[in-house]
């Protein structure tokens, strides 16, 4: 198809301008990024199963009340979204301990919290998207007291969303990463994806610790047969009736 001007690129996607000024295409790529894009390289056919498993998961949570970014895929690697002023900051919810909370703790993974942690992380590749402190948001003046607040509240109610339909489709889900953006009424819309590469998945009652991981961790740890995976999720996905 014939695009409009590219307006941004990130690790795992393209944006281009449309007709309308406040609706954006969203391209979604086949690279794979990982250590803060120390480690490249390519999923064969992630960009396409990735839009069609954020597409699915955005339906699912604004049918429960979250407001979305999303609006329709003109094509199955491609998102049109509304335009946005992304929050620079990436909010975390871990329901189970892995990644960064085992390697900074110590707390043993596959550990099953005893409530949802919400994390925030400052958007910024060349400090190495930190961890942030409520205090240092503020003192950043990266987001207001009443905003922080509405992002956890948001991010919360999403995790309670995602853990009931991943359930349904035989996976537990260990943590995620999303992020929100603020669109022209000032309202606080979900916005990038939520996929494998933005979530810990695990096959739920697989007890092989390396053949449980649906995720971007087996690109991380070299685990191969990353298609395969990838491709088991949007399966799952696309096969849950509510």
């Amino acid at each position: 198809m014939n695009r409009h001007p590219q307006i941004y690129e990130g690790k795992a996607k393209i944006l281009y301008a449309t007709d309308d000024p406040e609706i954006l295409l969203a391209y979604f790529k086949d690279d794979a990024t990982a250590f803060n894009a120390q480690k490249r390289g390519t999923i064969v056919g992630k960009g396409e199963i990735n839009c069609q498993i954020a597409a699915h998961l955005f339906r699912a949570i604004a049918a429960q009340g979250i407001a979305t970014h999303f609006i329709d895929c003109p094509a199955t690697n491609e998102m049109r979204v509304k335009a946005v002023e992304i929050i620079p900051i990436e909010v975390v919810v871990r329901n189970i301990a892995a990644g960064s909370l085992c390697q900074q703790t110590g707390i043993v993974l596959g550990t099953v919290l005893p409530e949802p942690l919400v994390e925030f992380y400052y958007k910024n590749d060349s400090l190495g998207d930190p961890l942030l402190t409520r205090d240092r948001l503020l003192l950043m003046e990266l987001t207001t007291a009443e905003r922080a607040d509405i992002l956890i509240a948001k991010a919360r109610q999403i995790n309670d969303i995602l853990i009931h339909f991943f359930q349904l489709c035989g996976i537990t889900l260990v943590d995620f990463k999303i992020e929100f953006g603020i669109d022209k009424h000032q309202q606080i819309l979900l916005a990038d994806e939520i996929s494998p590469d933005s979530c810990r998945l695990w096959l739920t009652g697989e007890p092989d610790p390396n053949l449980r991981v649906l995720d971007k961790d087996r690109f991380r740890r070299d685990l191969g047969k990353i298609e395969d995976a990838y491709q088991q999720v949007l399966a799952r996905v696309l096969g849950v009736q509510e």
